[in-house]
């Protein structure tokens, strides 16, 4: 992280801390991004991304409510909520707009974001995520957050890092498979849970054909957790975007592809 980063907490209109970092731009007048970690992990995911856009970009980072340093009050979470916290919390920091680029969970975020708050958004990356998980989802989510309480999340670590992380990367970079299981296990069950709950319900396919800022879709090519098909949907929905396909990543393409994300998302920018 740059030694002259911003890291701060405010508190949202129903009184959830939120935790949030600003790394300061190198160029003056630089394009303004946030970007939004996934689910059960923190704004840790963006640090490869973030230091190769630290010369290009002035750039927000922060934890999702009910993750890593924010407020863990596991109320009724809904992707509106989220995208409800993001407005106040870029409203405590003076950014009208900006582009807002979000990795799984929060590539949902950031649909609903700029669904709900288009003026405020200049371009949009959606990566490794989908804007509907299938007919299926509600129960399925919700099974997914009933083992967690039944089994606790140590129990999903094996699964989760394989969905994560290709073989290669697994292996080759053990300390980030650690680092991002530590996350993991740190969780709120109750806070997970309604997560879970939250990504079954939503149904982000409403707002996208209204978009109309440039918008990048970019998954892993072995993503089993939001595979290629949501992918493809998603792009075919928003007129005019575009879709890269990372070869051989996974689910996390943030942290096992940062060279390309950044690529992708400085072209965003410009």
């Amino acid at each position: 992280m740059q030694e002259n980063s911003q890291t701060e907490t405010f508190k949202t209109s129903d009184s959830c801390a939120i935790a949030f970092t600003i790394r300061p731009a190198r160029n003056p007048g630089a394009q303004r991004i946030v970007l939004i970690h996934s689910l059960a992990l923190d704004r840790s995911v963006w640090d490869g991304v973030a230091a190769r856009l630290a010369d290009q970009a002035e750039i927000l980072t922060y934890d999702c409510r009910g993750h890593g340093r924010s407020g863990r009050k596991a109320v009724s979470f809904t992707t509106e909520l989220f995208a409800r916290d993001l407005a106040e919390l870029l409203d405590h920091v003076g950014w009208p707009t900006a582009a807002v680029a979000g990795c799984s969970m929060g590539g949902c975020i950031a649909q609903a974001f700029a669904g709900l708050y288009p003026s405020r958004v200049s371009a949009l990356g959606l990566i490794d995520t989908t804007a509907w998980y299938g007919e299926d989802a509600p129960k399925n989510w919700r099974e997914r957050a009933a083992t967690a309480r039944s089994k606790g999340l140590a129990g999903m670590v094996e699964f989760q890092s394989t969905r994560w992380f290709s073989d290669n990367f697994r292996s080759s970079h053990p300390e980030l498979v650690n680092a991002k299981s530590r996350i993991l296990l740190a969780n709120d069950v109750d806070c997970y849970a309604a997560t879970c709950v939250m990504l079954g319900d939503a149904d982000l396919r409403p707002y996208l054909r209204s978009l109309r800022m440039p918008v990048a879709v970019i998954v892993g090519e072995e993503d089993y957790a939001t595979p290629l098909v949501m992918a493809r949907q998603v792009h075919e929905a928003i007129h005019g975007s575009t879709l890269t396909i990372l070869p051989g990543a996974r689910h996390l393409t943030p942290i096992e592809c940062p060279e390309q994300i950044a690529s992708q998302l400085l072209a965003l920018l410009h």
